[in-house]
């Protein structure tokens, strides 16, 4: 097994680090070089969005070059079907804060893209609103965004909110975008409405319940049977 990174920020900012990561591409190549035939592949993606297609297609094309990988497979990012917004909705109420009360509202921050697949947040929102509807999602560069969740927060006067990463990670969106001091963090505009503001610095993977979703999608691409990719 190895891990690798579809972001080239995080890669060259880890690099200055002296930590040397591979693309998904650089790893599949290696793999190949050694004498693999077969790789599954298992995004830690939230959506379906760009990053993740972008890897699906580049992963495929493995199995289809010349001496090439004769199998890959890739399984889904964390939200891909209905059975997984239920699931996930599940596992997040399961983890509000303890100490939340009843007029208090929890903010989930994505990362949002321009990809059609960013309809998965709202309808994220759609799913958590129904069990309990102090619950928001919103993006950072998509939609919903904060403008949204500000305007939904003042019209249910909501007074206190909980910050909470929809990501797989808690790094640098939900450390500085989300939780940080510059005047234009999720934590500052909520702050300058009025609103109380706590912060969450724990990514969805951090939860078993949720990266046991993750888990079963690489479960579920072991049990496909396999049909050659022609094109």
């Amino acid at each position: 097994m190895c891990w690798a990174y579809t972001s080239r920020i995080i890669r060259h900012k880890l690099a200055r680090e002296g930590k040397q990561l591979d693309s998904p591409e650089m790893a599949l190549a290696k793999m190949m070089d050694v004498g693999f035939k077969s790789v599954a592949v298992q995004s830690l993606h939230t959506i379906p969005g760009e990053e993740y297609h972008d890897l699906y297609r580049n992963a495929k094309r493995f199995a289809r070059m010349a001496g090439g990988l004769y199998r890959v497979r890739i399984g889904d990012p964390l939200l891909a079907k209905n059975e997984d917004l239920i699931r996930v909705t599940e596992a997040i109420i399961r983890h509000l804060p303890k100490q939340r009360k009843k007029n208090e509202a929890v903010v989930l921050m994505g990362h949002g893209t321009e990809h059609a697949a960013n309809a998965f947040y709202p309808a994220m929102a759609y799913y958590l609103q129904r069990r309990d509807p102090n619950i928001f999602v919103g993006t950072v560069e998509g939609a919903p965004t904060i403008k949204d969740i500000k305007a939904a927060l003042l019209a249910k006067k909501i007074k206190k909110v909980y910050l909470m990463p929809f990501m797989s990670v808690a790094g640098d969106h939900a450390r500085n975008d989300m939780a940080g001091d510059e005047k234009d963090s999720w934590k500052s505009i909520l702050t300058l409405a009025g609103i109380t503001c706590v912060p969450i610095l724990k990514g969805m993977a951090s939860y078993d319940d949720i990266a046991d979703i993750w888990v079963d999608h690489l479960k579920t691409i072991y049990t496909q049977k396999y049909h050659k990719d022609k094109r």
